[in-house]
Parts: structure tokens; C-alpha cells; sequence
């Protein structure tokens, strides 16, 4: 970034401060998500954000060790109390805050104090794979569900705050005015909201996003998590999205719908391989279901995921694919889109969107086919294969995944890697209703 960069960002930035003073907006809230899938915030007042537009707020490197119970891990690469970061915000996505009136939230993208690209920031890692998908001449579009339960104030425990029958509207009119203003809040915030609807566990809802880029989407991922967060504090309601809320129960979900075009066209639609998936599509598909080991370890990153990951729970456990199949982990929706159902939301969305455009694209590069499509539930055949069980089973498939380490570099697979397994160590010898107490409130 350099000077002309900065004068830039700073003219933009004071020409937004009176817009913003005009919708009554006194603060900034500027977002990165860690490793550990945790948003952190460094704020700054209205009058401080052309400053930091043009030289970012500073921020340890630490973060990039940091578990999620905000312990540090001692990594490779990460974990010392020396150096600084900068935080900038991307002005283009800055969005006043319907559910926190008085702020507005921007991402951040993290530099080095020289205006040279973070090697660890994820923001960036998914802009740079975005963009060589555009250099094939392809878009991605991408969306995230979001799934959280919730629950009454006044305990850690999980009370759930509906009571009514799963997908029931009985649910749904139990706290008809909280999803009245969590809807009216992302509107004002301008996020396309697809559908809203209970979900099967008690206190469980859904909110599905539009389609956007990448990062785009990511970003969504991460305003839409904390406007429900902010609605359901101010109904005096708590929300989680734990994959394991409680270690008998069903878990929240944060499945990747992706699509591909060229040129206008959908790729996923109107090709001679099956279901109408045309060469490219399919080849993408292809390296995303054979990478899903490696990928577990960014998609489902926390140990509560692997509570999750377990047959007949429509949590995508089995490393296959099929149409409109809502239990292998790879469903294609019929003339659209490809869904990861196994992800979950203690994973950071800006890593998830990377890592699995990264995997599609190395299926592209070796023209990948697809294996046979399963139409029935997986768990009835004896030889499909699951995904990883255990966090630790993920993270050596990662690290022997050639293809995400040279994605990430050496020193970003490495942090991961060493982050994943200091939360293994902090979870070892942890029964299952411990890990979800302890996993419940912290994404």
C-alpha cells in the first residue's frame, strides 16, 4: 500500500464520517476472524476512521495463536508478544449497524506496518484464490446457512428459548417479534435474506443469504452471525452456534453453497456429465469431495465438530455425494449449486471459501471425475467412506495435502496446523458434554 493508496483511503474515509454522523453512528467496529473461527474487533470513533483507513489500527500478530478460549498457543510462526499489524478497514463493505444503533462495522483487512500484505490474512488468502479463478475466466458465487439455537439468559446452560415443533410455525411465533427485527435489521444493513425458518433442534433456527463472491459472502457470513447476536441480546435472548450446543443433541451447521460461471454461464446446469453438470463443473466437484479430509480441518476446525460429524444426523459425515443426498457431505442442488454440508460455524468463513475454491480448482487443473452418486442414505451401505472422526485425524490430512499448504504457505498451514492441535491438547481426556459446554457460547 502506498502513499497515494493511503491519501486515497483517508479522503474516502472523511468523506463517509458525515454520512455515517448523519445516521447518528458514533463508533466502528472493525472485524478479522481468527484461526479458531473467533471475530475480534478493534473499534475506533467516528472522527478516528480516516486514520484508520489510511495507516489501520494496530493489532498483534498474536491473534493468529489464539485459541478459542483465548489461550495462546506457543506455534512455529505465531504466538510471541513482538511485532504489529495493521487493521484496515475495507470501506466498500462499511455498513451501518441496524441491531447496535450508534456503530458500524467494517471488515479489516490485516497488513504489516510497511503496507505489505499479512502472509496470515485470511481476508486476503480469499481474495487471492478468488481471483485466480478469474484469471481461468470463471466466477464463483457463494452463500452461507447460518444455524444457531436460542436460548435464555441468566445461565451457561442451554435453555432454549422455543419450544415449538421442529420446522414448526408454533416455533416460529414464539419470538415472532425477535425474527421480525432480526429480518428488519439485515434488510437495513442490506443483506439479501433467502429464507428463515425453525430448524430441527429445540430453539433452532436457519437464515440462508444471496448468492455473492466470495469474499462477499464470507463477509455476510460474518455480519449476518453477529446482527443475531446483537438482535437476540437486545430481546434479552442468547444465541449460539456451536456445532454441539449439547453433546446429545443436533448440532448447527454452516454449509457452503458454491456455483460456477463462464461468461454468464452456469456451469452447474446444461453439461452432458450427470445431473446436466458440464466438464468443468464437474471436475471442480471432484476435487472438492476428494480434498474434504484435508478440508475438515478449516471447515469443521473445532473438537465440538467432530460431535457433529456422526451418521443419520444429516450432517454430512460420509465423504461422497448425490443428488439432492442431505447425508453425504457433498449434495448438488439439481441445476444450481454445490453444497458442503459438513462445514460448521466455529470455522472462519474467509479460510472456508478459500480452501475449498482451492481444492475445486486442483480438480480442474487434473480433470477430476466424479465417483458414482449415492440415492440413498450412506450410513445403509457398508464401504462409504466417512470423513475424519477427530479433529486430529483432519489436521494430518491437512498437513499432508499438498495442494492447501502451497495454497496457504508454509508459515499459514503451519499456524493452523499448530492451532488445531492446541485444541486438541486443550480438549484431551474432555468428555463430549464438557466439550460442548465449554465450545457452546464462545462462536
Amino acid at each position: 500500500m502506498d502513499a497515494a493508496e493511503r491519501d486515497r483511503r483517508y479522503q474516502r474515509a472523511r468523506d463517509l464520517v458525515g454520512e455515517l454522523a448523519d445516521r447518528d453512528v458514533v463508533a466502528v467496529a472493525i472485524t478479522w476472524v481468527d484461526h479458531s473461527g473467533i471475530t475480534r474487533v478493534k473499534s475506533v470513533p467516528l472522527a478516528g476512521l480516516p486514520e484508520a483507513a489510511a495507516r489501520g489500527v494496530g493489532a498483534s500478530p498474536v491473534f493468529d495463536a489464539f485459541l478459542l478460549d483465548d489461550s495462546i498457543v506457543a506455534g512455529r510462526h505465531a504466538g510471541g508478544p513482538v511485532g504489529d499489524l495493521r487493521l484496515h478497514p475495507d470501506l466498500d463493505r462499511l455498513t451501518p449497524l441496524a441491531g447496535q444503533p450508534g456503530w458500524a462495522w467494517a471488515p479489516a483487512d490485516r497488513y504489516d506496518q510497511d503496507g505489505g500484505r499479512h502472509p496470515q490474512d485470511e481476508r486476503g488468502l480469499a481474495r487471492a484464490v478468488a481471483d485466480r479463478l478469474a484469471a481461468r475466466g470463471l466466477e464463483a458465487l457463494a452463500g452461507f446457512e447460518v444455524e444457531w439455537v436460542v436460548g435464555r439468559t441468566g445461565t451457561d446452560e442451554f435453555v432454549p428459548a422455543a419450544l415449538g415443533p421442529a420446522y414448526g410455525h408454533a416455533r416460529q411465533v414464539e419470538v415472532s417479534d425477535y425474527a421480525a427485527d432480526l429480518l428488519a435489521a439485515l434488510a437495513d444493513q442490506g443483506v439479501e435474506v433467502l429464507q428463515l425458518h425453525p430448524e430441527y433442534a429445540p430453539g433452532q433456527f436457519e437464515v440462508s443469504t444471496a448468492p455473492e463472491d466470495p469474499v462477499g459472502a464470507a463477509d455476510t457470513a460474518v455480519l449476518v452471525r453477529e446482527t443475531i447476536r446483537a438482535i437476540s441480546s437486545r430481546h434479552d435472548l442468547r444465541a449460539s452456534f456451536s456445532p454441539k450446543v449439547l453433546a446429545d443433541g443436533v448440532g448447527n451447521g454452516g454449509h457452503l453453497h458454491l456455483s460456477l460461471w463462464r461468461d454468464g454461464r452456469p456451469l452447474f446446469a446444461g453439461g452432458d456429465g450427470p445431473f446436466g453438470l458440464t466438464a468443468e463443473a464437474e471436475a471442480f466437484a471432484a476435487g472438492v469431495l476428494r480434498g474434504l479430509p484435508a478440508l475438515c480441518a478449516i471447515g469443521c476446525p473445532s473438537v465440538a465438530s467432530y460431535l457433529r460429524l456422526v451418521p443419520s444426523h444429516w450432517a454430512g459425515c460420509f465423504a461422497a455425494w448425490g443428488l439432492e443426498n442431505r447425508e453425504t457431505a457433498l449434495r448438488l442442488v439439481a441445476g444450481r449449486s454445490l453444497e458442503v454440508k459438513c462445514y460448521d460455524l466455529t470455522a472462519n468463513p474467509y479460510l472456508v471459501v478459500a480452501a475449498t475454491l482451492v481444492a475445486g480448482l486442483a480438480g480442474m487443473a487434473d480433470r477430476a471425475r466424479l465417483p458414482e452418486p449415492l440415492a440413498v442414505d450412506p450410513a445403509t451401505l457398508p464401504d462409504v467412506p466417512r470423513l475424519p472422526t477427530t479433529l486430529a485425524e483432519a489436521v494430518a490430512a491437512f498437513e499432508a495435502d499438498e495442494v492447501l499448504r502451497e495454497a496457504f504457505g508454509a508459515e499459514f498451514a503451519a499456524t493452523v496446523a499448530d492451532v488445531r492441535r492446541g485444541e486438541v491438547a486443550l480438549f484431551e481426556g474432555v468428555g463430549a458434554e464438557q466439550v460442548a459446554a465449554a465450545t457452546r457460547w464462545r462462536h
